[in-house]
């Protein structure tokens, strides 16, 4: 279980949020919603640990992240709204890199499976990513959480650049993770096709 309490945090010398207090389960996706420039990322950011908060507490299962430190990394996938990846490698190449980077099974049969579960077929697998569209790319990125046994995945604006398929391949994912306990924290302008009780809702404000 994932809590924050009474979290704030700024850029610079503008607060972007504060006291900000909610509770991830188990089975649970939480939806971060916000204008432009509401600190959407920045709050994703501080809760993998990556930027420090102004004031306020994360706990992970009831222990303070910053006394957990790399334990509390090994449990946690996050992807950020810009893709990761590098443009000088193959699909297969970026993706068995990240895999390997987070410990995770990256055997070519298992990377194969996870960019054929994103829609990409076998002849794109091999071509530099810098060819790919901006879609295809996010899709590479994206295809890294058909690899992840972490319980907590952090989604920064997943859906930009997917078509209607991909978007279907991404939510049918997100749901067999909630099915198997797993919880997500997401940003997003867009409604999540997955069932009710299954999301909670977060709007940021200052």
């Amino acid at each position: 279980m994932l809590q924050t309490v009474t979290l704030s945090g700024s850029r610079g010398q503008r607060q972007l949020f504060s006291d900000v207090s909610v509770t991830v389960k188990p089975g649970t996706l939480l939806a971060v919603a916000g204008e432009n420039g509401s600190g959407k990322t920045s709050f994703l950011r501080i809760l993998c640990g990556l930027l420090s908060p102004d004031g306020g507490t994360i706990l992970w299962q009831g222990k303070n992240i910053r006394q957990l430190k790399e334990l509390y990394s090994s449990q946690l996938t996050y992807i950020g709204h810009l893709n990761g990846i590098k443009d000088d490698l193959t699909p297969i190449e970026n993706l068995t890199l990240s895999a390997c980077l987070a410990g995770d099974d990256s055997s070519r049969t298992i990377v194969q499976k996870a960019l054929e579960s994103v829609g990409l077929v076998r002849p794109i697998h091999l071509l530099p990513t810098r060819v790919l569209s901006q879609g295809q790319k996010r899709r590479v990125a994206l295809a890294r959480l058909w690899l992840s046994t972490r319980p907590l995945w952090f989604l920064d604006e997943p859906f930009a650049s997917l078509d209607a398929a991909a978007t279907n391949y991404l939510t049918q994912r997100l749901h067999s993770h909630l099915c198997n306990g797993g919880m997500v924290v997401v940003s997003t302008h867009q409604d999540i096709a997955l069932p009710t009780d299954s999301i909670q809702h977060l709007r940021l404000t200052r």
